[in-house]
C-alpha cells in the first residue's frame, strides 16, 4: 500500500479532512457549473430564453438518474475499494475498481438506448407543456448520446479520491467544467446552435473528464491500476459494490422523481414560468449543497479507511470537524438566499414576471436551509461505515418519506405556497429524525472502541 493511503490512518485529522475535502468542495462546486451554466447561457440566449430554462428545468430529473447510476458503482465501488484498503487487501480493491468501471459503462449504454426510444413520452410525463417539449427534447436527445461519458466520468471520479489523489479529482472535474463554459459561449452565442449548443458542449466536456481519468487508471505508474483480470465481472463484488452504494443511488433516484413531480405540481399551480423558477432554485441549491457534497466525498474514504483499521476515535474526530464545517457552508448559502434573491433571479433571466415568481421561490424554499448540512452528512456517516440499511432510511427522508408527499399534499391545501413551503417543513422534520440515529450511531461506536481497548488489555 503507498504512503498517501496509509495516512489516512496517521494524519491529523484536521490536516487530513482540509487536504481531502478542499479539493473536492473545489471540484463540486466546478461540476455544478455544467448544468448551471447551460441554464443561465440557455436563460439569456435569444429565441431561447424562459421555455429553454423550464425546458432544461424538465430535462433535469433525466440528468439526475445518470448522477444516480454514478454514485451507485462510484461511491459504492469507492467505499468497497477503501475499506479493502484499509484491510491491507491491494488485489481486492482492484478487483472491485476494475469491477466498478464494468458495471458504469454497461449502465450507462443501457440508458443511452432506453432514453432515446422513450425519450418523447418521458419528457411529457416529466411534465413538459406544448411550447417547453421541443427545447427539453432537443437538449436531451444530444445528451443521451453523451450518457456514457458522463456516468464513467463522474463514477470514477471517486476512485481517484479514494486512491488519495483528492486534486487529481479536482483537476478533472476542472478540465471537464472549463471545457463545458468555452464550449456553450462558442456553441450558443457563436454558432447559434441554442439547446443543442448546449448538450454538444456538455458532452464533449464529459468525454474530456472521462479520458482523462481512465488514462491514470490504465497507466502502469499508477500503484493500483486497473489490470485485465480486473474487469470480469463478479456477481460477489456487484452485490457488495451496489450495497454500500445504494444509499446514494435511491437518494438521486428519488430525488428525480421529485423534481418531476414538482414540475408536474408547478405547471398545475403556476404554469411555465413557476417551472422556470424552479430551474433556478436547483441551481442555487447545486451551488450551495454542492460544497457540503464535496465535504462528504473528502470525509467518505478517510472514516471508511478508518473503520476497515478499527481506529474509532479517528472516526469521531472526523465526523465532528465535517458537521461544524457542513453547517457553517449552510448558514452562508442561506444568508445570500435571505439578502439577495432578486439578484440571484436576475443572473438566469430578467424577465419581469419570473424575477416576481422567482424572487418568492427563493426565499421560501431555503428558508430552513441552516439544517441540511448536519442532516447530509450524519445520514452518509453510515453509508461510509456500512450499516446500509440505516443509511437508505435516513437519505430518503427528506426526499421521498418527506417533502414528496407534503409537496402534492400542501399543494391541494395552499397552491403554488404550499409547494415552496414543503421543502422547510421535509428540512426541520428530517434533521429531527436523522439526529435521533445519528447520537446511537456514535454511542454504538464508542462500544466498538471499548471492546476493542479490552482485547487488547487481555
Amino acid at each position: 500500500m503507498d504512503k498517501e493511503t496509509l495516512k489516512l490512518g496517521t494524519e491529523k485529522i484536521s490536516k487530513l479532512l482540509f487536504r481531502f475535502s478542499m479539493p473536492a468542495i473545489i471540484g463540486m462546486m466546478i461540476n455544478a457549473l455544467y448544468n448551471v451554466v447551460d441554464r443561465i447561457f440557455i436563460g439569456n440566449a435569444p429565441n431561447v430564453g424562459l421555455d429553454g430554462l423550464a425546458g432544461l428545468t424538465i430535462a433535469f430529473p433525466i440528468m439526475i438518474i445518470f448522477l444516480a447510476i454514478a454514485i451507485l458503482f462510484g461511491i459504492g465501488g469507492a467505499t468497497l475499494y477503501s475499506i479493502r484498503l484499509g484491510e491491507g487487501n491491494r488485489d481486492g480493491a482492484r478487483l472491485v475498481l476494475g469491477n466498478s468501471l464494468v458495471f458504469l459503462v454497461i449502465t450507462s449504454l443501457i440508458l443511452m438506448i432506453l432514453g432515446q426510444i422513450f425519450l418523447k413520452p418521458m419528457l411529457i410525463a416529466f411534465g413538459a407543456s406544448s411550447n417547453v417539449l421541443p427545447y427539453a427534447m432537443s437538449y436531451m436527445r444530444v445528451i443521451l448520446y453523451g450518457a456514457l461519458f458522463q456516468i464513467v466520468s463522474m463514477g470514477m471520479n471517486n476512485f481517484i479520491r479514494a486512491d488519495a489523489k483528492p486534486q487529481l479529482a479536482m483537476i478533472t472535474m476542472f478540465i471537464g467544467a472549463i471545457t463545458n463554459i468555452v464550449l456553450d459561449a462558442l456553441f450558443i452565442y457563436g454558432f447559434g446552435m441554442g439547446m443543442e449548443g448546449a448538450a454538444l458542449a456538455t458532452i464533449i466536456a464529459q468525454a474530456f473528464s472521462m479520458i482523462w481519468t481512465l488514462i491514470y487508471f490504465f497507466r502502469k505508474s499508477t500503484v493500483n491500476r486497473i489490470r485485465l483480470i480486473d474487469l470480469k465481472p463478479q456477481i460477489s463484488i456487484f452485490v457488495s459494490v451496489v450495497s454500500y452504494g445504494i444509499p446514494g443511488f435511491l437518494l438521486q433516484l428519488s430525488n428525480s422523481i421529485l423534481n418531476l413531480t414538482i414540475n408536474k405540481t408547478l405547471l398545475e399551480q403556476g404554469g411555465d414560468n413557476a417551472v422556470s423558477a424552479m430551474g433556478i432554485i436547483n441551481s442555487v441549491q447545486t451551488f450551495v449543497l454542492m460544497p457540503i457534497f464535496g465535504l462528504n466525498q473528502g470525509v467518505k474514504p478517510i472514516v471508511s479507511y478508518n473503520f476497515g483499521a478499527k481506529k474509532f476515535d479517528r472516526i469521531k474526530l472526523t465526523m465532528k470537524y465535517a458537521n461544524i464545517t457542513a453547517t457553517i457552508i449552510a448558514v452562508i448559502g442561506w444568508a445570500l438566499t435571505r439578502f439577495f434573491p432578486e439578484q440571484i433571479v436576475s443572473i438566469f433571466n430578467q424577465d419581469p414576471a419570473l424575477l416576481e415568481v422567482g424572487r418568492h421561490a427563493i426565499y421560501a424554499w431555503f428558508w430552513a436551509l441552516p439544517l441540511v448540512g448536519f442532516q447530509v452528512m450524519a445520514s452518509n456517516y453510515f453509508q461510509s461505515v456500512g450499516h446500509n440499511k440505516t443509511a437508505i432510511f435516513l437519505t430518503l427522508t427528506r426526499s421521498t418519506l418527506l417533502l414528496l408527499p407534503a409537496v402534492i399534499l400542501f399543494a391541494k391545501f395552499w397552491g403554488l405556497e404550499g409547494v415552496l413551503y414543503a421543502a422547510p417543513f421535509a428540512d426541520f422534520t428530517a434533521v429531527i429524525i436523522t439526529s435521533v440515529w445519528y447520537y446511537f450511531g456514535i454511542k454504538s461506536l464508542e462500544k466498538y472502541a471499548l471492546k476493542k481497548e479490552l482485547v487488547l488489555k487481555e
